[in-house]
């Protein structure tokens, strides 16, 4: 019974690995039917698999189109799962606020790096885009967040982002928040989050949810 359960499992995973929206669904509708473990499914079916498209993107095999499909094909399988995993009281690795910066209104990479976000174990609040300092601010308190990324396309975003991080900067030393930062985009360099002080740049997804989790264990 074991090995059918794992061979199964090993159906999402290629499922993923595929690009087969419709068919990860449907596998992992029949997995919950069949009483198999939610965790299993997320960390074996479609985490692993993420992870493995994830590697592949930041070594140049795989590209942005497959790196959607992919993560929308988790989104699937996610969308059954969800409410089983806070039933069942399913550890989150920890919680995000991601939105692109006031006055841009680009979301493509943003979202990508969303559903990576929500397919690696994190609790994801999407503020979308044009998004303000104080919207990240309170976001990050109302949720208790460990974690704000910000995200932007254009280089006329990037004083923009300065001041969101500074702001965010700020209210963990008056405001009683306690997180930390992320930049990432394509107008943005591992320089320029240092200068501005972010606690973390990541150059594409893959290594933004890399370096999510080394915050998250304390390694950043």
């Amino acid at each position: 019974m074991q090995r059918e359960n794992q061979m199964s499992i090993q159906k999402i995973y290629e499922a993923v690995m595929e690009y087969e929206e419709e068919d990860v669904a449907e596998l992992v509708q029949a997995e919950v039917d069949a009483g198999t473990d939610v965790e299993k499914i997320l960390n074996e079916g479609l985490i692993s698999a993420l992870d493995v498209i994830g590697e592949r993107f930041s070594a140049g095999t795989l590209f942005v189109p497959e790196m959607l499909m992919a993560a929308e094909a988790v989104q699937a399988g996610l969308e059954i799962i969800r409410p089983l995993l806070v039933d069942t009281g399913t550890k989150v690795i920890g919680k995000v606020i991601l939105g692109t910066v006031k006055g841009d209104l680009h979301d493509i990479g943003k979202n990508l790096l969303g559903m990576m976000f929500e397919g690696a174990g994190f609790k994801l609040v999407d503020l979308g885009t044009d998004v303000d300092s104080e919207q990240f601010i309170s976001a990050a308190q109302e949720n208790d967040a460990d974690i704000v990324a910000l995200s932007g396309l254009l280089t006329t975003s990037m004083p923009e982002m300065a001041k969101a991080v500074a702001a965010i900067r700020d209210a963990n030393d008056n405001r009683n928040l306690n997180v930390k930062t992320m930049v990432g985009g394509p107008s943005v360099n591992a320089e320029f989050a240092a200068k501005i002080g972010a606690d973390g740049y990541s150059v594409d997804a893959p290594s933004a949810v890399d370096d999510a989790r080394a915050i998250i264990a304390g390694g950043i």
